[in-house]
């Protein structure tokens, strides 16, 4: 069995400490022009999140390369990255770029050509490529850090603690529901919980494995004890305390009534406007709750408590980690087109559009210490907080591919009332047990 890789809080902070000041080069201005015209490539974007961003910088890389037409393929809504790469290998239609997740990078070692000879490789992040590696091979290029847990509206909550509120004074799960009273005092819902299967198993669950040690080593000895059928859930202190949350979460849930009617869409709106106070969610969801900001862009993250122990390790951590990976076709493209897709990849890190198109334009917190532009929207610069704190925890960036479709279907079903925790427990282990 495959051991579980993760990124440690340290080699995350390093990005930040590292950053300075100094400009970006300009490099990738052209490539050689096809006797035939431009060399075709394709990107296929699984963050749809950013899909305008990805047209948009796409059509400044063509300007910038004319011997290049790079167009974006987006993935439909809900489909996993795993899922529709497959699909267009099978079919012939190969993305000449895939973004996937950091578990799929592996799952299609045949099909993915080695990047260990780019210049990039140097500039990674120390830990970021670790998980991208097989056989000496470095299999995936790391296109974005990022971070989640309970997003808030400052202005909410600054009217619900009657002044400046402060992150770090929630500590606990009591915490928590102090807070979320006070909110709702205001006549302000206190929470919205957003029922879809990859951020209910990607993300709200996985705290349930990194939260168990700061030590990467003792989280994949509790992953292949599952595996095993040698824990058990109902008596574990970090699940039971993770999941207590979720009750609380769900109990104060805006949608309570219907669980399951809710949309990603819903979320930026709602805490946009000020309609809820809290969020959970990442920060890569800025881009829409910007164009619904009414708290003139103050947010922040809280951490997902899961006790009543203030010191106990994830109650002040948020998880942290790269979350997405390009890897680049060997098999179904050209020897042209590869070159294409490598000279992109470069684009991003050294070009000074390539970098604003990170940074600025998709909010994403890059992987390459050479960047020195500071995100500046304030999801982003949360995270970078919590990081050069070194009060991030492990993010769970590689479990199996099917993971958040299956473990979502049965947080969903916890979640809408259809099964009880034990059921729950239930089918986690079940889970478990069968991954090979």
């Amino acid at each position: 069995m495959k051991k579980l890789r993760v990124l440690s809080t340290a080699v995350l902070s390093l990005a930040f400490l590292l950053s300075g000041c100094g400009p970006s080069s300009q490099q990738g201005q052209s490539s050689a022009t096809n006797e035939n015209g431009p060399v075709k490539i394709t990107l296929l974007n699984t963050k749809g999140e950013i899909e305008a961003q990805m047209e948009a910088v796409a059509k400044v890389f063509n300007q910038q390369n004319p011997g290049i037409n790079l167009q974006v393929i987006p993935a439909a809504a809900g489909q996993s990255p795993f899922e529709k790469v497959s699909a267009m290998y099978a079919s012939g239609n190969a993305p000449t770029i895939s973004m996937v997740d950091p578990s799929d990078v592996k799952k299609f070692k045949d099909k993915a050509l080695d990047l260990s000879g780019e210049k990039w490789v140097k500039d990674a992040v120390d830990g970021s490529l670790d998980a991208a590696k097989d056989d000496g091979k470095i299999l995936g290029f790391p296109f974005a850090v990022e971070g989640y847990g309970l997003i808030y509206n400052k202005q909410v909550l600054d009217k619900a603690v009657g002044g400046n509120f402060d992150p770090s004074s929630i500590k606990t799960r009591s915490d928590l529901e102090a807070l979320l009273k006070k909110i709702q005092a205001t006549g302000v819902a206190s929470n919205l919980q957003s029922p879809m299967d990859w951020s209910l198993a990607a993300h709200f669950l996985p705290i349930a494995y990194s939260a168990q040690s700061k030590n990467p080593q003792d989280i994949d000895k509790f992953l292949e004890g599952l595996k095993g059928g040698k824990e058990d859930l109902s008596k574990n202190q970090v699940f039971s305390g993770l999941m207590d949350t979720f009750d609380l979460l769900k109990e104060n849930n805006i949608s309570k009534k219907d669980p399951l009617s809710g949309t990603y869409e819903q979320g930026p709106e709602m805490v946009g406007k000020g309609k809820v106070g809290l969020w959970f969610m990442g920060n890569w969801a800025w881009p829409q709750i910007k164009g619904f900001d009414t708290a003139s862009g103050n947010y922040g993250f809280l951490p997902v408590p899961v006790s009543n122990n203030a010191n106990d390790y994830g109650n002040s951590q948020i998880p942290a980690g790269v979350t997405k990976r390009l890897i680049v076709d060997k098999q179904q493209s050209s020897l042209e087109q590869q070159a294409a897709a490598k000279k992109f990849l470069e684009w991003l890190v050294y070009n000074n559009s390539g970098q604003d198109f990170l940074v600025n334009q998709a909010n994403i917190i890059p992987a390459f210490k050479n960047i020195t532009l500071q995100p500046q929207d304030p999801l982003a610069k949360s995270i970078v907080q919590y990081m050069n704190k070194k009060a991030t925890m492990q993010a769970m960036t590689t479990l199996p591919p099917d993971h958040w479709s299956q473990l979502g279907a049965s947080m969903q079903k916890y979640l809408s009332g259809k099964i009880d925790k034990a059921g729950l427990i239930n089918e986690i282990q079940a889970y478990w047990k069968n991954v090979k």
